[in-house]
């Protein structure tokens, strides 16, 4: 299975290389030049974890750090130029589960991400729907047809998985609307009917 991973980095050439290495790896990556723009796509998506760094043009890193712990345990190693002993212990404190000093190895990076996505696991297991030819991975908020990743929003994610969980029961339009709960749909009513 495909670990997602958000990016939130301003340096587009860093973020550049940084997607494309762990591309190459096996992660997915979504990228967020500064923090306004990654909270609003970790609140709207699943990760598995957030390579986070500290000095962002919007918003501090060491806040993006505690907005996102503030949701949810996503593990979150922070990437900063910051090197010193006190500002390692201040993000570790703020909720970071890892600090990795820039300039860094590619190598290093992909082991300490791996290893912190290992400790996360504990061994769980995902709840994996199958329907035929499609797959749906709740944890990972993933769905994949024919083995291939489908590309969802959130929202549609959540359609379908509700769907897939009523599988052979007729519901009504008013019965989805309250099984996703998507309450930004109150203005666009009928944005159900198009999915």
């Amino acid at each position: 299975m495909t670990a997602r991973v958000l990016l939130i980095e301003d340096d587009n050439r860093l973020a550049g290389m940084v997607q494309t290495y762990l591309g190459e790896a096996g992660f997915a990556v979504v990228r967020a030049a500064d923090g306004r723009t990654g909270i609003a796509r970790h609140r709207d998506d699943r990760f598995d974890l957030v390579l986070l760094d500290l000095m962002l043009p919007d918003i501090d890193g060491l806040e993006v750090c505690r907005t996102i712990r503030s949701r949810d345990d996503t593990p979150i190693l922070m990437l900063t130029a910051r090197g010193d002993a006190m500002d390692r212990v201040v993000g570790l404190e703020m909720g970071a589960d890892d600090y990795l000093p820039k300039p860094f190895e590619p190598r290093e990076l992909l082991a300490r991400l791996r290893a912190i996505l290992r400790r996360g696991r504990g061994g769980e297991r995902s709840e994996v729907l199958r329907f035929g030819r499609l797959e749906i991975d709740v944890d990972a908020r993933q769905a994949r047809l024919d083995d291939r990743p489908v590309e969802l929003t959130g929202y549609q994610f959540a359609l379908l998985l509700e769907l897939a969980r009523h599988a052979g029961r007729v519901l009504s339009r008013e019965a989805i609307m309250d099984l996703v709960r998507h309450d930004r749909l109150e203005a666009f009513d009928r944005s159900i009917d198009v999915h």
